[in-house]
C-alpha cells in the first residue's frame, strides 16, 4: 500500500496510485511544548487526508495498548515522555510494559515513526529507546534558520532534497553504524543527523527530527519528507 504524491511534490517512489485497501494509521500527537493541532494539520496535509482511503486513529498514550492490538499499518508519535516538564516532580507516561508492547508490535511487522518530540526524554536503555537507535540530546534556546539536506542514495527521500526553515534545531545521538541516515541538519549552532531508518525484526522504524513551528510543519518541502517517511513505512518490500 502506498500514498500517492502531493501535487507538485518530489516523491522518492513512483506511487501514482493507491492500492484499493484502507490504510490504517494511529497517531499520538502533542505535548506541553508541541501543539497537537499543528502536528495534526501537518500530518493530514502531508498525507493528503480526505483524498485517500485512509483512517487515522488519534489516540492518547493510555489508549495505545489497545490500539496496538488492532495492528495499525503504522504508528506516528510526536509526543515527549514528560507529562509536566515544568513541574518540580516530573511524571512520564512511557512504562516499561508499554515499551515492550511497542517493540513487540514492530518486531512482528508493525511500523513506527518517531517524529520530533517522539525522540525526547524516553529512557535510552528500555525497549523503546533501543529500538529507535537514536534519541534527542538538546536544542539551542533560540530558534534558527536550519538547512536540511538528504544523503546520497538513501531509501526515503530524493538525493536532491534541500530546504530551510526556522526551527528548533534538534541535536541527537544517532547509532549511525546500525541505522541508515537519510537527512542531515545544519544551522549556526552546528550539524546533526535529522532523519534515520532501519528494519527492526519484521517491522520498520523511522525517526525524523523536524519540525517545531507551525510554518515549518506546513512547509511544502518538509511535508514531502514527512510523506515519504510514511510511504517507506507502508512499503511491503523497501
Amino acid at each position: 500500500m502506498f500514498l500517492s504524491p502531493m501535487k507538485g511534490s518530489q516523491c522518492r517512489y513512483n506511487v501514482d496510485k493507491v492500492v484499493n485497501e484502507m490504510v490504517k494509521l494511529a497517531a499520538v500527537l502533542g505535548d506541553y511544548y508541541h501543539s497537537y493541532e499543528w502536528a495534526k494539520q501537518s500530518l493530514e496535509s502531508a498525507l493528503n487526508v480526505g483524498n485517500e482511503d485512509m483512517q487515522i486513529n488519534y489516540c492518547s498514550p493510555e489508549q495505545l495498548t489497545e490500539v496496538l492490538r488492532e495492528q495499525p499499518d503504522a504508528v506516528i508519535l510526536l509526543k515527549e515522555n514528560r507529562i509536566n516538564p515544568i513541574d518540580k516532580n516530573i511524571d512520564t507516561w512511557m512504562t516499561e510494559e508499554l515499551s515492550v508492547e511497542i517493540t513487540s508490535y514492530v518486531e512482528n511487522g508493525g511500523s513506527w515513526l518517531a517524529w520530533h518530540s517522539g525522540l525526547a526524554s524516553y529512557p535510552i536503555e528500555d525497549s523503546y529507546g533501543k529500538m529507535l537507535r537514536g534519541y534527542f540530546l538538546h536544542h539551542p534556546e533560540k530558534h534558527q534558520q536550519v538547512h536540511y539536506t538528504s544523503s546520497e542514495g538513501n531509501a526515503i527521500v530524493p538525493s536532491s532534497t534541500s530546504f530551510e526553515i526556522v526551527d528548533e534545531h534538534y541535536f541527537v545521538h544517532c547509532d549511525k553504524e546500525n541505522t541508515n541516515v537519510f537527512l542531515f541538519s545544519e544551522s549556526i549552532d552546528g550539524k546533526a543527523e535529522a532523519g534515520w531508518s532501519h528494519h527492526y525484526g519484521k517491522g520498520k522504524v523511522c525517526c525524523l527530527t523536524p519540525a517545531h513551528n507551525k510554518d515549518g510543519l506546513l512547509n511544502i518541502d518538509f511535508l514531502n519528507v514527512l510523506r515519504n517517511c510514511v510511504n517507506w513505512l507502508l512499503m511491503a518490500n523497501p
